[in-house]
């Protein structure tokens, strides 16, 4: 079982920072993460993605976080960040970690994990 835990949320005024981490973990050893994103979901709107990071560490982001969002990650600590700076109103949500393929030992044999969620960080940006 893959367990993904979101943490680094809360409230920010307009132009502050906050620093988002998504630390990955299993009944057995982590072998690797694929692909790690982080997505959002404002109330009445759908889940968007924001940015994505790869094993070998391309990225890409969404038009609405680009130059202001970082998104990063630490394989030995399987651990994904995403560094927001700049941040307006627009970006309150609650902010979703995924991973879409996750290789684990169970404790009996190696595993893959596929799109695995964390249960979510609500960001709100707010004077």
């Amino acid at each position: 079982q893959v367990q993904l835990v979101e943490s680094g949320g809360g409230l920010v005024q307009p132009g502050g920072s906050l620093r988002l981490s998504c630390a990955a973990s299993a009944s057995g050893s982590i072998f690797s993460i694929d692909t790690m994103g982080w997505y959002r979901q404002a109330p009445g709107k759908q889940r968007e993605l924001v940015a994505r990071i790869t094993s070998g560490s391309s990225t890409n982001y969404a038009d609405s976080v680009k130059g202001r969002f970082t998104i990063s990650r630490d394989n030995a600590k399987n651990t994904g960040y995403l560094q927001m700076n700049s941040l307006n109103p627009e970006d309150t949500a609650v902010y979703y970690c995924n991973a879409d393929r996750i290789l684990y030992h169970s404790g009996i044999s190696p595993r893959y994990d596929f799109n695995s969620w964390g249960q979510g960080t609500q960001v709100t940006v707010s004077s």
